[in-house]
């Protein structure tokens, strides 16, 4: 009984890619307890630090006391959505100047729901090939058909839409902004162009620009202008905003149809109000107090060589990706080995992920010592 599962996992031990979950002592804004060490924390996606901050905890629960439950026992469509759930999609359409928005349970909640949800049959999807897992699973689920264009080539993605588009009801092109293995930034405009170009709608996961990029920390659309072409936008609030749960903004049609269509959604327990209170007030009373460190961060990034504040260090080989891990671990920083399937195979990488707190001196024995392995190579 269960050969073939412990076969599966014998073969990745020898491969150097079994996962386990670690036993974290604690964490503290920007560093990490583990194994008895005060490690700074490189892989963890609280990008502006309000995440396991114990001042922000004791701030908000000053001021909202105990008027939020830990628990909804219900879904949103049943007795799950209570005064605070609306004034939170109220203020993200608001924002967005979009005609309303959707929460979900998480990221992953929110990607699966919609493409299974929108590309019915007859319909198609273009999605960029180093999309989110998610994004993929939602494509698969879906009754519709979908192509994978190579990462960011738009010349590749034309000639689909020119072969393709015609033979389909309506299309989709779906992509992330900031992509978060990798740290780069999609073309969106060009996306725009193609879009408007070929009658398609236009979906972007902001998951990891959230919070970072724009003048309201909207993400990369608002960054470059570009809201007002962009069909749906979907954001979380596990990363950023330290809380948890996703959201969808878009037309009002397309956010009812998500409502009576998307499984994820509509079966799913909604979320603790304590969570969507504390996601709201986040938003309102702390994004726009970070928006220097944002850029700081951002430039930290680039001085990296990144094009955002989460830099690839690609190492090659699973196991010497493990060992440089090691190395920076007793050298006071905190990263994982990220490895195949999330990565395609001989690219095995350290994401180093940046927090708004992060000081760029605090890196220069990383740079040195990352720098040192790669050269010995």
């Amino acid at each position: 009984m269960y050969d073939d599962y412990r076969k599966f996992l014998e073969e990745l031990k020898s491969n150097s890619h079994f996962r386990n979950l670690k036993d974290f002592e604690a964490k503290d804004g920007k560093f990490i307890f583990y194994k008895g060490q005060k490690l700074l924390n490189l892989s963890s996606n609280n990008y502006l630090n309000f995440a396991d901050n114990r001042e922000i905890t004791k701030e908000f629960l000053d001021i909202v006391g105990d008027k939020y439950s830990f628990g909804s026992a219900s879904s949103r469509l049943l007795t799950g959505t209570l005064p605070v759930y609306k004034e939170l999609e109220t203020l993200l359409s608001s924002l967005y100047k979009k005609d309303a928005a959707l929460i979900f349970n998480s990221g992953y909640h929110a990607n699966v729901g919609i493409s299974s949800a929108l590309n019915l049959k007859g319909d198609v999807i273009f999605s960029d090939k180093l999309n989110h897992a998610s994004i993929i699973d939602g494509m698969r689920l879906s009754e519709g058909k979908f192509f994978r264009f190579p990462h960011n080539n738009m010349e590749v993605l034309e000639k689909l839409l020119i072969r393709e588009r015609k033979n389909y009801r309506n299309a989709f092109i779906i992509t992330e902004s900031v992509f978060s293995m990798d740290g780069d930034i999609e073309d969106l405009k060009k996306i725009v162009e193609l879009k408007k170009k070929y009658d398609c709608n236009f979906i972007i996961d902001e998951a990891h620009a959230f919070g970072v990029f724009g003048e309201k920390g909207l993400g990369v659309a608002e960054d470059l202008g570009i809201i007002d072409d962009v069909d749906l936008i979907v954001g979380t609030f596990g990363k950023s905003v330290g809380s948890m749960g996703a959201f969808a903004v878009g037309s009002r049609v397309l956010i009812d149809f998500l409502i009576n269509k998307s499984r994820s959604f509509i079966f799913s327990t909604a979320l603790p109000p304590i969570c969507i209170a504390f996601s709201k007030w986040i938003i309102e009373n702390k994004f726009p107090k970070v928006r220097e460190k944002c850029k700081k961060m951002l430039s930290i990034g680039k001085s990296f060589g990144s094009d955002s504040h989460i830099i690839p260090v690609i190492v090659g080989e699973n196991k010497d990706t493990i060992d440089l891990c090691e190395v920076l671990f007793h050298n006071g920083y905190f990263t994982l080995p990220i490895r195949p399937p999330t990565v395609p195979v001989g690219t095995s990488r350290i994401r180093l992920s940046l927090t708004c707190d992060i000081e760029e001196n605090e890196l220069t024995n990383l740079k040195e010592i990352v720098n040192e392995k790669l050269l010995a190579k």
